[in-house]
């Protein structure tokens, strides 16, 4: 169960904005085995102040295009898989919006399942 929060400047469509979500959670479904009705996300636009992108870290060159996603998923996936998801997202959101690799900024927060609670009061994932 990821949520995900999807970070971007203002002023992209809600067609726009839903694309971002659904490349996000289609990558997540291939490459980490989330059902396909495992949606949690949150997508946020920013003013131009208040959305600060190095354009240049590592050598990468960054456009104003620039999306942060960042998930918080379960402790459980290998480098591997963590490696698959990162380029599924971004071949999913070149294929689909044409935004280039480089400003795809992807960042996971891991936590223990028993971090987890999805209603109820309840940490469903926790063992008992």
């Amino acid at each position: 169960m990821p949520l995900a929060r999807i970070d971007l400047l203002q002023g992209k469509s809600a067609e726009y904005r839903r694309a971002l979500g659904d490349a996000v959670l289609d990558a997540l479904t291939a490459t980490f085995n989330v059902p396909p009705d495992d949606r949690f996300q949150i997508v946020t636009e920013h003013a131009p102040d208040n959305f600060i992108v190095d354009r240049n870290y590592l050598g990468i060159r960054r456009s104003a295009d620039c999306v942060i996603i960042q998930l918080t998923v379960s402790d459980t996936r290998t480098v591997d898989q963590k490696r698959a998801l990162y380029k599924a997202i971004a071949d999913n959101l070149n294929r689909r919006l044409a935004l280039r690799r480089e400003d795809v900024f992807i960042n996971l927060v891991e936590v223990r399942v028993e971090n987890w609670s999805f209603g109820n009061g309840e940490a469903q994932y926790a063992p008992r």
